[in-house]
């Protein structure tokens, strides 16, 4: 214990902090201006310096570790004087606008300056003049502002990592400028808004339209875009948003945020939002009443279900909806229509991979705190860039770096080039046969574990048909690094899960997970892809991940329900969509989610989507699979409506209504609707109706309440109880040589800058990133004769497109990568696909692509 005594009060100190940390603790507030929670101590402004007993001179609280014994005071005429001159040189050439500047009601300047003074400048001099930028689209910066507190910089250097920014100039002539100059090259997480004290760095979303204390509120909810699920606050005024920033120890992000959640709220005030039910009449959607709308539906989907049975009826599930939301969807598809035929897109991905996990290593094993990367000794990434998909994640990643940790990478990864200590890449669309050679080399050096012993058997067998050690740069680092680490985390995208043989890598990851006893995170490109689980939406598990074959489970859901559940397991995304084609499902409700655009073979989708009775499709945009629909209902989208969310670490979140609006309805309320209508009435008010029910019926959410999860820390398990892994033995692999020798294959890009379909409705992330582009590697840009910025046409056996080309020095092979984001221009049109047989999603490896320079005949 440290006790010590600041302005006379005594304090006292469970660890060693610094002084101005001490003086927090007892609510004693000491000025700063280069200080900040999210950085290192800088001590340059020197606003922070206190009277310390038995010290010559006046100390910076900000450095200054407290010791037993101090003596302080943190207020005096003698720091007054030294405070007063500062402020008084800082005014020097700092412009007196504050009337017109929009940082004024938040400047840390201004109020200090109200605070100490001084009330005049001595200094007649001319004040610098540097020419107010807005050249870039999304950050204007006024650099006669700047007081020089380096924060922004030391944002960019040391926490965001991204080292786009810097101090330039000498003296009196510093200032703060981004290395490409005119605009910013940099990935616009805004971070450095956060921490500029002044009006250097300002958003051109919101400047010169509000003053801060014109806010009429602040609504503390969570981003709407990736999984991480990061905590920030809405600011309102006339029922809009005006701002969106983080909160200083609010959340899982500690006050960071990345350029999606920051900048990518514009689409809730979107003018293509759509207001009313849209019907179709004679082959073109006309505008409708909700009555007629809800109606229709309800009439037809009976009507489906009395002639062919609740098997020809099939739900769609959003993880962009909220957990009631999915839970209700489900409700309505299981007990309502008589179909556990209830998927999602996450199939494609996160779903495959978290149920095959699961199976094999038991329940909650992908259930892990983000924060606990930061302390690995090790980071295994395998699979995708997580700066890219979950930038907060990525910047845990970096910080672990930072901290010493090896970051090895299985493939690229362009956000972790500074930072990887270890890379290895594979042959192409080899990466199941390095993770089984790795696997292979960490059993026969470890040994048997003999928890599950029939993992252990199959890696025994593994190890008696495995050939000599892998010879492949850097792979004897990887095995070196994994067994000599007594902490590893391990990081997988969707990439690896995404082929035809996704399932051999999966049971890499997950032998190497068991034997190293590591940490395994899912990277989730949408916000609620754990929730949809957990809530019910796939066709053989109830809520809480109870499984559909096990009587008890199902009796309670049906008494609970007062209805009967179908005994039968209900069809993966993927048969209902051959169920379509065959004409064995008739009706297909898609919510929240846009499969003709976000699956391979769109065009093929459109066609076979047309052999329906009825496709309804409920959201808030009018999607390319909306513009098929036979009905359209308008929904309520983030900020509108609440609801709870559960991120990839498994922690469950409340999202807050932060505006109101007329233009749609909750997702939820929609289905209650038709199912009354249906002869099946939920009965539900609000929200909290259904988290009450949900907590009645399912295990995982046993007596959970809004109030819990309102605090943050609501956490896997929760009250609940985890079953067992389902396995008793491994999958057989179902796989098929093939040989890769094509000049070109297309991938699938995961940009930054978007999300799905969603961000597209961004103008602020449309002006960052406002096109598709051809990413390719510079040996494959030389061998085409290509050069950054020239346009190309290229082509699939499913069809064509063209975009300018984007070279990448982080791609090591032979794969162009295309993005699935705009309209019009998505990869997934161009790609044919496969099946994987074990986890069911998608595999599209081996896209051969023929790319031809713009303007020149083939």
């Amino acid at each position: 214990m440290i006790s010590l005594t600041i302005n006379e009060k005594e304090v006292t100190l469970d660890k060693p902090v610094t002084v101005l940390e001490a003086a927090k603790q007892a609510g004693i507030k000491i000025p700063t201006l280069c200080h900040h929670d999210l950085l290192k101590p800088w001590s340059g402004c020197r606003l922070c310096v206190v009277e310390v007993e038995r010290m010559p001179r006046l100390q910076t609280a900000c450095t200054l570790m407290a010791a037993d014994g101090m003596v302080i005071k943190t207020e005096s005429e003698a720091i007054s004087n030294v405070r007063r001159g500062i402020l008084e040189f800082l005014l020097i050439n700092h412009p007196l606008d504050c009337p017109y500047c929009d940082k004024a009601g938040e400047c840390e300047l201004q109020d200090l300056v109200n605070k100490y003074g001084p009330t005049v400048g001595r200094y007649k001099e001319e004040k610098r003049k540097v020419p107010e930028s807005h050249k870039d689209q999304i950050i204007a910066r006024n650099t006669e502002r700047c007081v020089m507190c380096t924060r922004c910089v030391r944002m960019c250097n040391d926490v965001q990592g991204a080292s786009a920014i810097s101090i330039i100039g000498r003296g009196n002539h510093s200032r703060m400028e981004p290395f490409s100059s005119e605009s910013f090259d940099c990935e616009y997480c805004g971070n450095c808004l956060t921490v500029c004290p002044v009006g250097a760095i300002l958003s051109r979303l919101y400047i010169h339209s509000f003053r801060p204390w014109q806010v009429d509120k602040e609504v503390g909810t969570i981003c709407s875009y990736c999984g991480v699920g990061c905590s920030l606050v809405v600011q309102v005024r006339d029922d809009s948003i005006k701002r969106v920033i983080p909160k200083l120890g609010f959340g899982l992000n500690k006050g960071l945020l990345c350029s999606r959640g920051r900048f990518g709220y514009e689409y809730v005030n979107s003018p293509d939002r759509l207001k009313t039910p849209l019907v179709r009449k004679n082959g073109k959607l006309e505008e409708s009443t909700w009555s007629e709308a809800l109606s229709i539906i309800a009439d037809k989907l009976t009507e489906i279900k009395g002639t062919s049975g609740g098997s020809a009826i099939a739900g769609i599930a959003s993880p962009r909806c909220s957990n009631e939301d999915n839970y209700v969807l489900q409700k309505f598809m299981r007990v309502t229509c008589g179909s556990n035929n209830i998927d999602s897109l996450s199939r494609t991905g996160f779903a495959a991979a978290q149920k095959y996990f699961e199976d094999l290593l038991g329940q909650g094993i992908t259930a892990n705190i983000i924060d606990g990367i930061k302390n690995s000794e090790v980071v295994l990434v395998i699979g995708g860039d997580p700066t890219a998909v979950n930038p907060i994640l990525g910047l845990s990643i970096r910080e672990a770096a930072r901290r010493g940790a090896s970051i090895i990478v299985l493939g690229h990864a362009k956000g972790l080039e500074k930072f990887k200590t270890v890379q290895v890449v594979p042959p192409l669309f080899k990466e199941a046969e390095v993770l089984e050679a790795l696997l292979v080399e960490l059993f026969r050096a470890k040994g048997v574990r003999a928890e599950l012993p029939f993992i252990d058997k199959e890696m025994r067998e593994l190890s008696e048909k495995a050939a000599e050690k892998m010879d492949l740069p850097g792979f004897d680092e990887l095995m070196k690094a994994l067994l000599n680490s007594a902490s590893t985390s391990i990081v997988l995208g969707m990439d690896l899960i995404q082929r035809t043989n996704g399932h051999r890598s999966l049971f890499g990851v997950a032998g190497i997970t068991y034997l190293l006893e590591a940490r395994l995170y899912l990277l989730s490109e949408r916000p609620n892809e754990q929730g949809l689980i957990d809530a019910g939406c796939v066709p053989d598990m109830l809520p809480g991940g109870r499984p559909m074959n096990i009587p008890d489970f199902k009796s309670k859901f049906e008494a609970a329900w007062n209805g009967p559940i179908p005994d039968d397991d209900g069809l993966t995304l993927f048969e209902i969509i051959e169920g379509i084609k065959n004409r064995n499902i008739k009706a297909l409700y898609v919510m929240g989610e846009n499969p003709v655009f976000n699956l391979p073979g769109g065009p093929f989708l459109k066609d076979i989507f047309g052999n329906l009775d009825l496709l309804v499709v409920q959201d808030i945009f009018l999607t390319e699979t909306a513009e098929i629909a036979d009905v359209v209902l308008p929904a309520l989208g983030w900020a509108e409506k609440s609801g709870t969310y559960t991120n990839l670490e498994r922690r469950i979140q409340l999202q807050k209504q932060a505006v109101k609006t007329s233009r749609g309805m909750e997702d939820w309320r929609i289905l209650s609707e038709i199912s009354g209508r249906m002869g099946q009435k939920m009965g539900y008010l609000e929200t909290d109706d259904i988290m009450r029910e949900m907590a009645k019926v399912s295990p995982l959410y046993a007596d959970l309440t809004y109030d819990e999860i309102g605090k943050g820390d609501c956490l896997w398990p929760y009250h609940g109880k985890p079953l067992r892994g389902e396995m008793n033995e491994v999958p057989p692999v179902v796989d098929a040589e093939k040989d890769y020798k094509a000049d070109f294959y297309l991938a699938p890009e995961k940009l930054l800058f978007h999300s799905g379909t969603l961000s597209r409705k961004s103008p602020a992330l449309m002006k960052i990133c406002p096109e598709p582009t051809l990413k390719m590697s510079a040996a494959s840009a030389g061998k085409l004769g290509l050069k950054e910025g020239d346009r190309v046409q290229f082509s699939t056996t499913a069809g064509s497109s063209e975009a300018p080309v984007s070279i990448d020095e982080s791609i090591k092979d032979n794969r162009v990568f295309l993005s699935n984001n705009f309209q019009g221009s998505g990869v997934m049109d161009l790609l044919s696909f496969s099946i994987d047989e074990v986890t069911k999603a998608f595999g599209i490896e081996g896209c051969e692509v023929e790319i031809k320079k713009h303007g020149i005949k083939a």
